[in-house]
């Protein structure tokens, strides 16, 4: 059976900031996540990341620059034994109504398709309320990650939810 785990980028990966990550300089690595997707790759996973892009929206930063962030993000994972293998962005405002912006599962149905994978056997890891929701309606095992604190964990109503404090924590419960 093919090993898939699907993560949010801000908060997870990288710190996250109320101003957006605007340039590749602004992407700033969490300790330990580098090295948690490395564990992962060199352990068989293959990684989908879905993250919420509402600064291409809102004219913060441009599609171009979008891709200079991911193309660090991707290059310094590398030089440590790590692939991601798909990137699915929604640039949409909370308010757009689409399907793929988080709570909403699009992000997580079409990265399924990439991999094709039943979201089933599949976590994925977040850490805002509106990840947890998404890997819920998607079908997929959530991860919450407390790192930042962000939220309270009883407001998240699933049985079926893994809480870490960091991703590096979260791989190293499942290998």
């Amino acid at each position: 059976m093919k090993k898939v785990i699907l993560s949010d980028r801000d908060g997870v990966i990288n710190y996250d900031s109320p101003y957006y990550i605007k340039s590749p300089e602004e992407f700033c690595f969490i300790p330990g996540s580098i090295e948690a997707i490395s564990k992962l790759t060199k352990a068989g996973y293959e990684i989908g990341i879905a993250t919420n892009q509402s600064g291409l929206s809102r004219g913060y930063y441009d599609l171009d620059t979008l891709e200079k962030i991911h193309q660090k993000m991707c290059v310094e994972i590398e030089k440590q034994g790590g692939k991601i293998k798909f990137i699915e962005f929604c640039p949409h405002m909370p308010d757009a109504g689409c399907f793929c912006r988080k709570p909403q599962p699009g992000m997580l149905l079409n990265l399924a398709k990439k991999f094709e994978v039943d979201l089933g056997q599949v976590y994925f890891v977040g850490d805002k309320m509106t990840d947890i929701q998404a890997g819920v309606a998607a079908g997929a095992n959530p991860v919450f990650i407390s790192s930042q604190g962000l939220y309270e964990l009883e407001t998240i109503q699933c049985k079926a939810l893994k809480v870490s404090k960091t991703l590096k924590d979260f791989v190293e419960t499942i290998i």
